[in-house]
């Protein structure tokens, strides 16, 4: 999550805002949102902030899911080729098995997006799922 207007924050020079709190931006969409709803009272799915490229960093996501025996990472979003790309290496580097739903992550930069994919498979041995 990026505050409105934070000058401080590494992406701010580097990208247009997104991921601004309270806005519609972040809302959960289409079938994500009725899954969250249905299951955040069980505490089986839970909504993490991330605040830099990878959801592990500067999170508690990796204490979650050791907690719970979690290995299998699935990871869906966009950038394919920024945070996507940095969540899969850091859950690479955390010893999680990853998953990638094809039709599920996306990129403004489509050479990017299929070197992500390439890289994920490739390099990270994620199992990629059409």
């Amino acid at each position: 999550v990026h505050e409105e207007g934070d000058p401080f924050h590494p992406e701010t020079k580097l990208f247009p805002p997104h991921n601004i709190r309270h806005t519609k931006g972040r809302d959960l969409y289409g079938a994500l949102k009725d899954v969250y709803d249905e299951n955040k009272m069980r505490k089986n799915v839970q909504y993490i902030d991330k605040t830099r490229y990878s959801a592990f960093a500067g999170t508690d996501l990796s204490i979650k899911l050791r907690e719970r025996g979690i290995t299998d990472i699935y990871i869906v979003g966009v950038c394919t080729d920024i945070c996507v790309l940095h969540t899969a290496i850091d859950a690479y580097n955390q010893g999680y098995n990853i998953f990638i739903y094809e039709d599920a992550v996306a990129s403004f930069n489509p050479t990017g997006h299929e070197w992500a994919l390439t890289h994920f498979e490739k390099t990270l041995g994620a199992t990629i799922i059409k």
